[in-house]
C-alpha cells in the first residue's frame, strides 16, 4: 500500500500543471491550427478554406505592409539596442566608476514602468511645439518645433524604435552585465601582458566570454521586436498611424481577428508570425554557430 502511494504521488503532483497545460496550452494551440484553415465571422459561422486563408496572405497586400513595418522595426531596434546595451554594460562593469549600482538601476528603471505609462510619457515627449524631443533637436540642430513624430509617415517608426530604445536598452544590459562578470579577469591580464590593446582585448576575451549570452539576447529581441503591438498601437492612438506607417504583423492580426471578426485569418497570421519566427531563429542560430562548442 506504502509502495504504492509513492509511486503515484510524483503523478499527483504533476497533474495540476499537465491540466494547466492541457486546457490552457495545448488546446488553444491546436484549435488555432484547426481554426486557421476555416474563414469565420465571429466565433459561430465557420467555412472551410484548407489553405485558403495562407494563400490569400501571401497576395494581401496590408499583411506585406505589416510585415515590412515589423521587419524595419526589429532591424531597428537590434542593431540599434545590443550595442548600446553591450556597452553600457562595460562602462558599469568597471570597479573604478563611483555609484555604478545607482547608474545600473536608472539605466534598468524604464523596464519596470508599464508600456502605457511608457507609451503616455513619450506622446508628451515627441509632441510638436512643446514636446522635449523637438526642443533638444531645435537647440543643437535648428530643427522645427513642429516636427510631428506620430502624424508622419516617415517618422512613425524611428519614433517607435526610440521608444523601444529606452526601454529595452537597461534590460538587455543586465544580462551584458551577468556574462561580463562571468568572464575570467586571469584572460584580461594575459592579454595585457602579450600587449593586446583594448580593442583586441573585445574582440579576442570579451565577446567569446559572453558569446552564449549574447547570441541568446539578439534571438530574444528579435523575437520580441517581431511581438511588437501594445506599444505602437497605444502610441498611434489604438490605429495603425498614417498611411498605416505603423502597422505591425501583430496589430494585424488583432484587426482582423477582434475588430474585423475573422477569427480563421486571424489565425493563420499568427501562424506564419510563429513560422517565420522560428526561421528566424534557427537562421541566427546557425549563423552564429550556438551550440557547436559542445559537440
Amino acid at each position: 500500500m506504502q509502495r504504492s502511494a509513492s509511486r503515484t504521488a510524483p503523478y499527483l503532483f504533476l497533474s495540476p500543471f499537465v491540466l494547466s497545460f492541457l486546457i490552457f496550452g495545448a488546446y488553444p494551440i491546436i484549435r488555432s491550427m484547426i481554426l486557421s484553415l476555416y474563414i469565420t465571422s465571429g466565433p459561430e459561422a465557420q467555412h472551410f478554406v484548407g489553405l485558403g486563408n495562407y494563400r490569400y496572405l501571401l497576395q494581401d497586400p496590408d499583411f506585406w505592409t505589416a510585415f515590412r513595418n515589423t521587419a524595419t522595426f526589429a532591424v531597428g531596434s537590434v542593431v540599434l539596442q545590443l550595442p548600446l546595451s553591450l556597452g553600457l554594460a562595460i562602462l558599469l562593469n568597471r570597479h573604478d566608476i563611483r555609484g555604478r549600482n545607482v547608474f545600473r538601476f536608472i539605466f534598468f528603471s524604464p523596464n519596470l514602468m508599464g508600456l502605457v505609462f511608457s507609451a503616455l510619457l513619450f506622446m508628451l515627449i515627441l509632441a510638436p511645439k512643446f514636446g522635449l524631443l523637438n526642443a533638444g533637436l531645435h537647440a543643437l540642430f535648428g530643427l522645427p518645433l513642429t516636427t510631428r513624430w506620430l502624424s508622419t509617415p516617415a517618422l512613425v517608426m524611428p519614433a517607435l524604435i526610440l521608444v523601444a530604445l529606452w526601454l529595452y536598452t537597461g534590460f538587455n544590459m543586465v544580462y551584458f552585465l551577468a556574462a561580463l562578470q562571468g568572464v575570467d579577469t586571469e584572460l584580461y591580464e594575459a592579454a595585457t601582458i602579450d600587449g593586446a590593446g583594448r580593442w583586441a582585448q573585445f574582440w579576442h576575451v570579451t565577446l567569446p566570454g559572453i558569446k552564449p549570452v549574447l547570441i541568446f539576447v539578439v534571438v530574444l529581441s528579435t523575437i520580441g521586436s517581431f511581438q511588437l503591438f501594445e506599444l505602437a498601437f497605444l502610441l498611434l492612438g489604438n490605429s495603425s498611424g498614417p498611411d498605416q506607417a505603423g502597422l505591425t504583423i501583430v496589430m494585424y492580426l488583432y484587426q482582423n481577428g477582434f475588430l474585423g471578426g475573422d477569427l480563421g485569418y486571424a489565425a493563420a497570421i499568427g501562424w506564419t508570425l510563429a513560422g517565420m519566427v522560428l526561421i528566424l531563429a534557427i537562421v541566427q542560430l546557425r549563423l552564429t554557430g550556438a551550440g557547436r562548442e559542445e559537440r
